[in-house]
């Protein structure tokens, strides 16, 4: 009962007998509590270090117990008074923070005024996806570019789009169509359609983002590797050419469950091809057209090699040429 003002049990004990067996030693209080004279010894020594035990006036060289009232009351009041300093302390030390931190103050903090916030690291994105997902109420929008989604994406997405679902908001998800030879990722967009969420693909999407409500929206600083860390942008100002841009990408993607075959006649190229000629025709190298389609650059070499022998051309430049003739690029 008494630990908060630094009195164990035994010496609590041996303090109650003091004050009703005034007269006994230090064996009786021992037999009487069953306790070893030597801790009986130690429990007498921490009253008097406490100031609960005082020199008796009537019997010289013993003590008496201070009165519960008088003794206890002052180590409660010691308590008190040392909490208060402590509060003080605490309240000097809040404001030495503040004065600290407006003098070497993050220029970067400043930006989140203006709709940008940087989040460093993976933990810090994860974390912050989460608390906008709990604050989520009507939507949520992403690009998930990359092809095949990780296992350890696909796993921290599930409880966040679960929860959007089960309370209502629409979740719309934008995927390359390399994901369609994915299984996890297939289970996944299977698993995300039958809960009600929509999900599409294009052969080409822009960097990944996350976007609740309309009003705030995670980006990767460094599109690719996202986990290096993000921006969160919110104001109407940054946050509609982003809508508009999504908006424009998932009407031209394929909804899953359909096919992505051959859009342009037999023979003519699917979305993914048609792609694929437009990278390189921007001069574009195999391993960076791969990345961007969410492919492999053997997969790629594999459909440039397979579109040659259609356009029935000798090189990548003629078949630059005569793909452009055929309207097969735009």
């Amino acid at each position: 009962m008494l630990a908060a003002l630094g009195i164990d049990d035994r010496t609590e004990a041996v303090y109650r007998l003091l004050l009703t067996r005034r007269n006994w030693g230090v064996a009786e209080y021992a037999e009487h509590l069953r306790m070893s004279q030597g801790e009986v010894r130690e429990a007498l020594d921490q009253l008097a270090a406490l100031r609960l035990l005082r020199e008796s006036g009537q019997a010289q060289d013993s003590l008496r117990a201070v009165s519960p009232k008088v003794g206890l009351g002052l180590l409660l009041q010691q308590q008190e008074d040392a909490l208060l300093r402590r509060q003080r302390e605490l309240a000097e030390s809040q404001e030495a923070i503040l004065t600290l931190a407006e003098e070497f103050a993050d220029p970067l903090a400043d930006e989140a005024v203006h709709g940008v916030e940087v989040l460093d690291g993976l933990d810090a994105i994860q974390l912050r996806l989460e608390e906008l997902a709990r604050g989520c109420s009507d939507e949520c929008l992403s690009f998930m570019p990359g092809g095949a989604q990780s296992a350890s994406s696909l796993e921290a997405s599930r409880p966040l789009d679960g929860a959007l679902l089960g309370r209502g908001a629409e979740v719309l998800t934008l995927y390359q169509d390399s994901v369609r030879n994915d299984s996890a990722t297939l289970r996944y967009a299977q698993w995300l359609t039958e809960l009600g969420g929509g999900v599409r693909t294009a052969a080409v999407l822009p960097g990944r983002m996350v976007m609740f409500d309309r009003q705030t929206a995670l980006l990767p600083l460094d599109p690719d590797n996202s986990r290096a860390g993000a921006l969160q942008v919110s104001g109407p100002g940054l946050i509609a050419p982003l809508v508009q841009l999504f908006e424009l990408v998932w009407a031209r993607a394929a909804p899953f469950g359909t096919s992505r075959d051959r859009e342009a006649g037999v023979g003519g190229p699917s979305e993914q091809e048609a792609a694929l000629l437009g990278l390189l025709g921007q001069g574009l190298t195999d391993d960076i057209a791969a990345r961007r389609l969410g492919l492999g650059v053997r997969t790629v070499r594999r459909m440039m090699s397979d579109l040659m022998s259609r356009l029935e051309a000798r090189s990548r430049f003629e078949a630059g040429v005569r793909a452009a003739r055929r309207d097969w690029v735009s």
